[in-house]
This record gives structure tokens, C-alpha cells and sequence, in this order.
């Protein structure tokens, strides 16, 4: 049994029946047939339903947003924005998707014609996290699916009536009734059941977005089964202020950068190092604005940072915090859980990181801004890369060519110039090191899951 709780109140929201390996069974065999089917379906018929998905969940946007600010805490605000960017995600493949599948032909030497097909590979599994409940879900199942692919996600179970909410919306538009499939699977069976899925012949490859440790269990178990996978896993985003950067412009991208969704995002602004002449004065801008910041009830529209998602994520960021402090770093502000109900943790400032410390050596997921000083552009750029991660990074200077130099030498998979790191359906997306392989959005990423087949004549 899956019950969800309400992370503002602590109040149970809904029970939902978990899946039998019979069951699972039932609907991976269901699925195969109508992925079948899919791959056969002209491109321009994809299209048009993909666009009068992208239309139906702009019209239910509120709706939506609302089960989301329920299920996991982000403000309303925010979630109305996820949804509104899942929606243009699916615009956007339907308006490249002919395009990034085109069939690529060439004249070889010897008078020899090649061709290269973009084919779909059949059922493509997602295992999906809570952060994002809607915008992780489509930016990888769209793309696979326009590519004639097949879905069936394991979301998060304390978004379990997300997960239910996404697949009702694939029906409502139009596709085919198992295309898009979810399973509802207990903590206590997942390795079992996702197991199961990954070794069944149904399934052709596997997307995880999650922690490094979900991505490597799940990475093993593709492996051995020989079927390809695409990890989007954690991060310990650098944001590198540099000694010219506008520093209050810095830092009101950088407090958006860490508070949004409670800082709860693999692409957060996980650690500023900031070059000695100016660490000063960035914190203590910063510092007024993390001060600024209201915490509270997620549907009150004058609210910034609602409650973490669950207790337990909680309570690990708390000893995070409470095992720097006792290394050596320094409190600014924030650091206490409050005496209220909901999983809240308060806007929270560290200064004095060093080596050796979780907030320096570890994944900070949540309302904590780290702040690490640099002696100059080498020194911050050995900083930002002294980490197992590699997703995003972010680097801040009023000239554009000294911040690219330092950006280039950064081990990410994403670099962002006076700007917030984010995903965008432009741009592939994805991360080096223990933040994981292969690539989401743009044209890399629907030519993940596609057979990428060679003729010659």
C-alpha cells in the first residue's frame, strides 16, 4: 500500500494499491502490443496528438499544479510553471521531431549510397523522482515517444497521484491507451520489481533520473541485462562568482538559483565560490535576501519556499548542516528545524566551507547556500571540479570571455554564463562523472532511444 502525505501538514492524502509482478506482467505485455502499433503511426499523426497534449495540459494547468504543491511542497506558483513547461516540451518535439528523425543519406566513394534510419527501439522504462513530478516525467518520455517508442514509468511513490494524473492526460489527448503506462511499486519491492523490468524482453531501455546510488543499482541491472540506459543522477552545482561580476545582479540569480523548489533540484546552485575581494559583500547581499525569504504554506501566493518533501530528506539536511558546523564552518543564518508541523527547513547560510565537510564533500539537496572563497579563477576552478559530480555549473563576470575560459575548464555537462543553470528542450541536458551519462532534450536526446541503422548500396 502507497500512502502519500501532504509534507506541509504531515496529513495522509490518499492509499493507492500497489502492483503485483502479475500485474506489471499484464501491462508490459499490454504496452509492447500498442508500442507496436505506435512505431507505425505516421509522424505528422504523432505530432498532432503530442500538440493537443501540450494544449489539454495548458487548459488543466491549475489543476495539475495543485496535486503537484500537494504532493511535494513547491509553491504553487512553481508548479503552475512546471506544467506550463512540460507543455512546451511537447510543442517543441512536435514541432522538430521530423527534422531530428530525418533520414540521413550520403554518396560514398565508388559510386556507394548510405543511408541512416532513426527507428524506434519498443518500450523504453523510466524510473522518475519526486522533485519535478511532471516536467522529469515528459522531458524523457516525449522525445522516446515521438521517436515510436513505448513507456512505462516507476515514479516516486509519494507522487503517486501524479504519476496516475500524467498517464490519465496521455489518454485524454489521444494515444493509444497503454503507450503510456505507469506502475505503482512499494519502497520494499522496488529492486525486485524494477529488476523484473529491466530483464524483461519487453523492455528495450531504461531512463533514470535520481540519486547516484538509484542510477549506479539500476545501471548494474541494465548492464547485465545488455540494454541501454541514460542516467540524469545528483549534482553539486558550482556557481563561480569571479572578482569583476555585478554582485548584486549575482546574487539575485544566485538566491533564486538555491531557493528554488525549496533547493530541492539536482540543478540547484549547490555551492558558491566566490573570489576573495568580493566574498564579502556577496554574503552579505546574499545573506539579506536568504533573510527575505517567507517560508510557509505552499498555496499562499506571498510564500517563496514551501516544505521539503518528505521527513527523512529533511532530517539528512539537517545533519549535513549540523556535521559542518561542528567542522568548522559558520552559521549566518537558518540551521534549526522549526517547531511546526510540515517538513520545513529554513533558509540557511554557511560560510567558512571547506574540504572535509558534508556541505563541501557531499550533494546539499535543499534551502542551503555554501559558500566557499577562492583565492582567483584557478583556484576556483580546482574548487569546482574537487567533487564526484558534474552536472551543471554557473559562472559569474562582467567579461563574457574570461568567464567562458574559466567555464571551459569546468567538468560539467552544462555551463551557464551570468545565468541560472537550467534545462531547456533547445539543449541537451545531462552530466559527466557520478552525475551520470547520455543526454535529455534537443536532438540528443530523442536519438537516445532509437535504432540508428546504417543502409548501403
Amino acid at each position: 500500500m502507497i500512502i502519500t502525505v501532504n509534507p506541509a501538514t504531515e496529513e495522509p492524502i490518499a492509499e493507492y494499491q500497489t502492483m503485483s509482478s502479475g500485474e506489471i506482467e499484464e501491462i508490459l505485455q499490454a504496452s509492447r502490443r500498442d508500442a507496436l502499433s505506435w512505431k507505425k503511426v505516421s509522424l505528422e499523426d504523432r505530432c498532432m496528438l503530442m500538440r493537443g497534449l501540450a494544449e489539454l495540459m495548458r487548459q488543466q494547468k491549475e489543476r495539475h499544479a495543485a496535486l503537484i504543491t500537494l504532493e511535494m511542497g513547491k509553491p504553487l506558483a512553481q508548479a503552475v510553471a512546471e506544467v506550463v513547461k512540460s507543455a512546451w516540451v511537447c510543442d517543441y518535439y512536435a514541432d522538430h521531431a521530423e527534422e531530428f528523425l530525418m533520414q540521413e543519406a550520403s554518396l560514398l566513394d565508388g559510386g556507394v549510397r548510405g543511408l541512416v534510419t532513426f527507428d524506434p527501439i519498443g518500450l523504453v522504462l523510466g524510473i522518475m523522482p519526486w522533485n519535478f513530478p511532471f516536467w522529469q516525467v515528459f522531458r524523457f518520455a516525449v522525445p522516446a515517444i515521438m521517436a515510436g517508442n513505448g513507456i512505462i514509468v516507476k515514479h516516486a511513490p509519494s507522487v503517486t497521484g501524479s504519476a496516475i494524473a500524467i498517464e490519465e492526460l496521455f489518454r485524454e489527448a489521444g494515444f493509444p491507451e497503454h503507450l503510456y503506462r505507469t506502475v505503482h511499486i512499494d519502497l520494499e519491492d522496488v529492486d525486485r520489481l524494477t529488476g523484473f523490468m529491466i530483464d524483461h524482453p519487453a523492455i528495450q531501455g531504461v531512463s533514470v533520473t535520481g540519486s547516484t546510488a538509484a542510477g549506479r543499482a539500476v545501471a548494474a541491472k541494465a548492464g547485465r541485462a545488455i540494454k541501454r540506459s541514460v542516467l540524469e543522477l545528483g549534482g553539486s552545482d558550482p556557481y563561480i562568482v569571479l572578482d569583476d561580476a555585478d554582485i548584486p545582479q549575482t546574487v539575485a540569480i544566485c538566491a533564486a538559483a538555491r531557493l528554488l523548489n525549496c533547493g530541492q533540484s539536482c540543478i540547484s546552485a549547490k555551492r558558491f565560490i566566490v573570489q576573495s575581494s568580493v566574498i564579502r559583500k556577496f554574503e552579505r547581499l546574499l545573506l539579506k535576501r536568504m533573510k527575505a525569504s517567507v517560508m510557509g504554506d505552499p498555496f499562499d501566493a506571498t510564500v517563496d519556499i514551501g516544505p521539503m518533501a518528505r521527513r527523512d530528506l529533511r532530517d539528512q539536511l539537517h545533519v549535513q548542516v549540523s556535521g559542518s558546523l561542528s567542522r568548522g564552518a559558520r552559521l549566518l543564518c537558518g540551521g534549526e528545524i522549526p517547531e511546526r508541523k510540515g517538513f520545513f527547513y529554513p533558509p540557511t547560510m554557511l560560510t567558512g566551507v571547506q574540504k572535509g565537510m558534508p556541505a563541501y564533500d557531499e550533494e546539499i539537496f535543499g534551502p542551503v547556500a555554501v559558500i566557499i572563497e577562492a583565492l582567483d579563477d584557478y583556484d576556483a576552478i580546482r574548487i569546482a571540479n574537487d567533487t564526484p559530480y558534474g552536472l551543471g555549473s554557473a559562472v559569474f563576470s562582467r567579461d563574457i570571455d574570461r568567464a567562458l575560459a574559466v567555464g571551459d575548464q569546468l567538468e560539467t555537462g552544462n555551463c551557464f554564463i551570468n545565468s541560472s543553470v537550467k534545462s531547456d528542450p533547445r539543449l541537451p541536458f545531462g552530466g559527466v562523472k557520478e552525475s551520470g551519462y547520455g543526454r535529455e532534450l534537443s536532438r540528443y536526446g530523442i536519438c537516445e532511444f532509437v535504432n540508428i541503422k546504417s543502409f548501403s548500396r
